[in-house]
């Protein structure tokens, strides 16, 4: 049976061609850490981490490669910036939209006496910068919002809002984990301090790789969440003062950087208008069928516009984790079923506690595979009996 993979907005696969081949690479061909050996081997891998850093401060449009920082993904950023900037007293704005990746730190960091409001998006997952300038308080430091909902696709009026923090001197921290490789990301335009970003979704390279974008202004005034050696600095024991070597305490995935760099190879060639008109032409197809399907409520917005390829579906009446189960076992079909790490947005969207059916098409799908998804949901709902819910 041939498997359809749809679950992109969790973690893409297939990663970009020469990624596997650049992770073996550096496993057959480095043998240790940079920073820490001045062998040939090492001087090679140290340009590759360089060019890197150069390729991701290009892609977001930032003038200095040193202010990439490498972490293990997105998560393990946000909690970087949350953790070694907000203080007791501190007031945060976040959306209702966001994954538990900042909304956990953030309760941790309530029970130490930071204060958060939310902003609430509409049905759609929509929400306006006007909306957040009403929370904005005396005390209020930080503004951090996801970029798209991992939930329903809808993209946040980063500008906008990144024009309101600008004018409040408020910092903006964007989580990208559903649009970098994906959208045209411009730290410049959004006038965000930070940005965090993953690679094993839109950036289609492996897991265990992730990081930060960080302005100096802002980077001046965090605390490192870790510390240790880096292999600079070695003479003090205090933690080096400069970027990226202030964040980057410990041993650097090595591997999953040589499959990042590959992996942005590729998109540089590739181009992310030609990724995200294909992704986008995929998730059309899919809304387009599912939403004549009786018993089918498509989340989100109804349109393409304003939003990335996740494509959400609850089944009124029907058990969401039943159809997800029959989809991969009957024909193959991977997908996402439950909250999805967000419950805040499942409210929103009224789709809390059920959850939905996730379908996230990516680069490597194919329009066949759309129709024969719908086909399948089509068979599925023929024979699957209503339940109260």
């Amino acid at each position: 049976m041939k498997q359809i993979y749809l679950d992109n907005a969790a973690t893409s696969y297939p990663k970009a061609p020469g990624v596997s081949e650049a992770v073996k690479l550096c496993l057959d061909q480095v043998g240790g850490s940079i920073n820490r050996s001045g062998s040939a081997s090492f001087s090679e891998a140290q340009d590759v981490v360089w060019e890197t850093r150069e390729k991701l401060a290009a892609l977001f449009n930032f003038p200095a490669p040193e202010n990439v920082v490498f972490t293990m993904n997105v998560t393990q950023s946000l909690n970087f910036l949350l953790k070694g900037l907000l203080k007791p007293g501190d007031h945060v704005i976040v959306s209702s939209l966001e994954h538990n990746a900042v909304m956990r730190p953030l309760l941790q960091l309530e029970q130490q006496g930071v204060e958060f409001s939310r902003v609430f998006g509409d049905a759609a997952g929509r929400v306006s910068a006007s909306q957040f300038q009403e929370q904005i308080k005396p005390n209020t430091k930080v503004v951090v919002i996801t970029h798209a909902s991992n939930v329903c696709g809808t993209i946040l009026p980063a500008e906008a809002i990144g024009a309101l923090c600008a004018q409040h001197g408020l910092i903006l921290i964007l989580d990208t984990a559903q649009t970098a490789g994906v959208l045209d990301i411009d730290l410049e335009r959004t006038k965000a301090h930070a940005l965090a970003f993953t690679g094993h979704k839109g950036l289609l390279a492996p897991q265990g790789i992730g990081g930060f974008v960080i302005r100096d202004e802002l980077a001046d005034k965090m605390e490192p969440l870790i510390s240790g050696g880096t292999g600079s600095f070695s003479e003090h024991e205090e933690v080096p003062p400069y970027l990226p070597d202030k964040f980057e305490a410990g041993t650097l995935n090595l591997p999953g950087i040589f499959g990042l760099h590959a992996a942005l190879d590729y998109l540089e060639k590739t181009g992310l208008d030609a990724i995200r008109e294909k992704e986008l032409a995929l998730a059309g197809i899919l809304m387009e069928g599912l939403a004549d399907l009786e018993g089918v409520r498509l989340v989100g917005l109804p349109s393409l516009q304003d939003r990335v390829a996740v494509v959400s579906v609850d089944f009124p009446g029907r058990d969401n984790g039943e159809i997800t189960y029959r989809l991969d076992r009957e024909y193959g079909i991977q997908t996402r079923c439950g909250l999805h790490c967000s419950p805040a947005a499942h409210k929103t969207l009224g789709t809390f506690p059920q959850g939905t059916v996730r379908f996230s098409p990516g680069h490597f799908n194919t329009e066949e595979e759309m129709h024969a998804v719908i086909a399948a949901v089509r068979e599925v709902l023929a024979d699957s009996p209503r339940i109260p819910r």
